[in-house]
């Protein structure tokens, strides 16, 4: 009688690589329209250049940033539920805490962060990705104080107002770009991981 071979599965499924890919699409959209938003109303003394902007003026960008904000907070939704309700959400995003984030960054500075198992999250990565999913939801719920202000009072006064919420939004964006061109870094340095995140990965179970 054959033994039992070990049986697969994905460590990067489908619906992980689907919705990954569209949150980014929808994020490239809502901060390039959104510079354009803001460079015809500045909160500090400077603009972003237009050849990074989206929606030609204002009225443009508008209509491209409500259209990727609706797509990110469906898609973004979809994604949160599939992680919570299959169990990864705390299989590979937990624990997490202090002490290990700085043990594990420490490590990643010596370059003694091992990166074999794609399907295990060191604890800088388990922060960074809860961390980036908070700050889209701050986005989000400050987008929406500055879309509909009179309909969600209660967020706007908790928020700070009209003009605390546009800060909010700004600096939101502001720590989104920074998460990304970090990925984007650590991409480069363990190119296999985009490879992974395109065709999917199987991992012995």
């Amino acid at each position: 009688m054959s033994q039992p071979t070990a049986s697969s599965k994905a460590s990067h499924p489908r619906w992980l690589r689907l919705t990954h890919w569209l949150n980014a699409l929808a994020v490239v959209v809502m901060i390039a329209s959104g510079w354009r938003i803001y460079n015809a109303s500045p909160l500090y003394d400077f603009s972003f250049p237009k050849a990074l902007t989206l929606g030609g003026w204002l009225g443009g960008a508008l209509q491209w940033h409500f259209a990727a904000m609706w797509f990110l907070a469906i898609n973004g939704l979809i994604y949160l539920i599939i992680n919570l309700f299959s169990g990864r959400l705390f299989r590979r995003f937990f624990p997490v805490s202090p002490k290990g984030i700085l043990h594990d960054l420490w490590a990643a500075l010596r370059g003694r962060l091992g990166h074999a198992d794609l399907s295990h999250y060191n604890q800088v990565q388990r922060f960074a990705y809860l961390f980036v999913m908070l700050d889209i939801t701050m986005m989000v719920v400050s987008g929406l104080v500055l879309w509909k202000s009179v309909q969600f009072p209660l967020l706007r006064e908790l928020l700070g107002g009209y003009e605390g919420a546009r800060q909010v939004h700004f600096i939101a964006m502001s720590l989104l770009v920074a998460f990304i061109a970090v990925h984007l870094v650590m991409v480069l340095l363990v190119p296999k991981t985009l490879w992974y995140m395109i065709v999917g990965r199987k991992e012995s179970v």
